[in-house]
C-alpha cells in the first residue's frame, strides 16, 4: 500500500520546476510543491491513507484523529471510516483556522472533550506551523496529543519544530511521516 500511495503522490500531487516558482504557506519560494488534495480527495487515496495511518495508530487507544482544516480533514475522515470497518472506531475532528463566528464560537468540531487523547495529522509539513496551530488549540481545550503524523514531510525543519513544541507542551514527542520528500525525489530519477 505504501508503494502505491508514494506513486500516487508522485503522479498526482507533486510538481517540480528547475527554478523556485511555487509559493509555500510560509511565504517562501520552492522549486517543488505538494498539492496532496489530488490524492487525499481521491477514492484510491482515501482507501490507502485510511488503511496505512490506521495501522500506524491502532494500538494507541486514542479517541480521535484530526488537525487543522483543510489539509487534515480528508485524512482524518479516511482513518475514522477505516477504523469503524476494522471494529475499532476512532472519531474524526476538525480544528478551525478561526473560531466559529456564531453559536458556540468554538475552534474544534467533533466528538472530543477535555482529557481525550488524539492523533494530530496534516497533509504536508514544511515548517510545522499549521500543525503547531492545531496543537495549540487542542491544548487550550485540554485535549492530550499522543502523536503527530504527516502524510508528506518536506524535511525542512517541520518535524523538529513540532517535536520541540510537543516537548514544551508536555506531550509525548511522537512524530511519523507516511512519505518523505526524499522518497518522492527518488522517483524523479
Amino acid at each position: 500500500m505504501k508503494d502505491r500511495l508514494l506513486r500516487l503522490i508522485y503522479e498526482k500531487a507533486f510538481k517540480y520546476s528547475e527554478t523556485p516558482c511555487f509559493k509555500l504557506t510560509s511565504g517562501l519560494m520552492s522549486n517543488y510543491y505538494f498539492n496532496c488534495k489530488a490524492v487525499t480527495l481521491s477514492p484510491e487515496g482515501l482507501y490507502l491513507i485510511g488503511n496505512i495511518i490506521y495501522d500506524m495508530i491502532a494500538e494507541l487507544k486514542v479517541k480521535a484523529i484530526g488537525g487543522l482544516t483543510l489539509g487534515a480533514d480528508p485524512i482524518a475522515m479516511a482513518v475514522s471510516y477505516t477504523s469503524y470497518l476494522r471494529g475499532n472506531p476512532i472519531e474524526a475532528f476538525v480544528v478551525r483556522k478561526k473560531p466559529k463566528e456564531h453559536g458556540t464560537m468554538q475552534w474544534i468540531e467533533g466528538n472530543i472533550k477535555e482529557g481525550d487523547s488524539v492523533v494530530v495529522v496534516d497533509d504536508v509539513i514544511t515548517t510545522g506551523n499549521s500543525t503547531i496551530q492545531a496543537i495549540t488549540h487542542l491544548k487550550e481545550a485540554g485535549v492530550l496529543i499522543r502523536k503527530v503524523i504527516a502524510l508528506v514531510d518536506r524535511q525542512e525543519g517541520g518535524r523538529e519544530n513540532i517535536l520541540k513544541f510537543l516537548s514544551e507542551c508536555g506531550f509525548p514527542q511522537e512524530f511519523d511521516a507516511v512519505v518523505l520528500k526524499d522518497e518522492v525525489m527518488k522517483l524523479r530519477n
